[in-house]
């Protein structure tokens, strides 16, 4: 059984209708296939192509039912094609449309179903019902099942998302994206990745898509090595601003080896000191900024 997972990130832009977007998205999902990748992902609400700047009247209407023709050509993609697919969509809920990922495994089962956590409420984003809670899930793979979480763009920003998925045994984070990705949010996933000894594979638009700028990133959280004397660089992969199908390679191997023996993610912790965590304030201390 081989150690590497082949992770495909389809840095893709949107055509502007749905019909568009399933054609385009399972032609690369194809391609992706073809370069021998296990996992596909796609960025943020591919469905709609995350086109929610515009009068809540008009994206509401774009919401999907999970089970619905859509997602279920992609399930019956990943099943033909022998490849996880983690599709995201508009999805419609009783309580408001949501920003949702639906991972579907290499038999075309859906396996996680995760909704934002975090939602932009200081942007167009404040009209999505919020999800409730952080999945884990067991993915088949031809590397052997790997244990897979998600996060959504702004839940990387609360190091609370990562930190309990790797508490529910997450070794992959799959974080769909639809903004610029700069230094600051780089450093937010390798930091993700580097404390919690897990890897981060984030997907975004590329630069042809307005407010974002390609970028999409693996991180495999592995910051040591036996034979090295110094800390190595978790960046496996980094891409451009153009659109493509970005393909990177996961050491299954190398991670599990580190987080038996290194001293991030739960060796030391003290939750019996974090209770002001749980503590939800009445007001923030700042006026939150008019930007994602």
């Amino acid at each position: 059984m081989k150690s590497f997972l082949k992770i495909a990130f389809l840095q893709l832009s949107p055509t502007g209708t749905l019909e568009g977007n399933l054609e385009k998205g399972l032609r690369c999902c194809r391609e992706a296939r073809e370069a021998g990748a296990d996992i596909a992902l796609f960025p943020e609400m591919w469905s709609n192509g995350y086109g929610i700047d515009r009068p809540f009247e008009l994206w509401r209407e774009e919401a999907l039912d999970s089970g619905g023709e859509f997602l279920r050509s992609f399930g019956e993609a990943a099943r033909e094609l022998g490849m996880a697919v983690g599709i995201t969509f508009l999805e419609r809920k009783e309580d408001g449309p949501a920003n949702s990922l639906l991972l579907f495994d290499p038999h075309g089962d859906p396996v996680l179903h995760y909704s934002k956590v975090h939602t932009c409420d200081f942007s167009s984003e404040r009209r999505l019902s919020r999800g409730e809670g952080f999945y884990v899930c067991s993915l088949d793979t031809a590397a052997g099942p790997v244990q897979v979480g998600a996060m959504i763009c702004y839940d990387r920003e609360f190091p609370e998302s990562a930190r309990v998925l790797m508490l529910k045994g997450a070794e992959l984070i799959l974080v769909p994206n639809a903004c610029p990705m700069e230094i600051n949010r780089l450093s937010q996933l390798r930091a993700r990745a580097f404390e919690n000894m897990l890897a981060v594979a984030t997907c975004n638009y590329p630069s042809s898509v307005p407010d974002c700028n390609g970028g999409s990133s693996l991180f495999d959280g592995v910051a040591y090595l036996p034979n090295q004397p110094e800390s190595r660089d978790c960046c496996v992969l980094l891409g451009g601003q153009n659109e493509g199908v970005l393909v990177a390679e996961l050491d299954l191997s190398m991670l599990r080896e580190y987080r038996q023996s290194e001293v991030h993610g739960n060796a030391y912790r003290r939750p019996e000191l974090y209770r002001e965590l749980l503590e939800r304030e009445v007001k923030p201390p700042f006026q939150r900024p008019d930007r994602r």
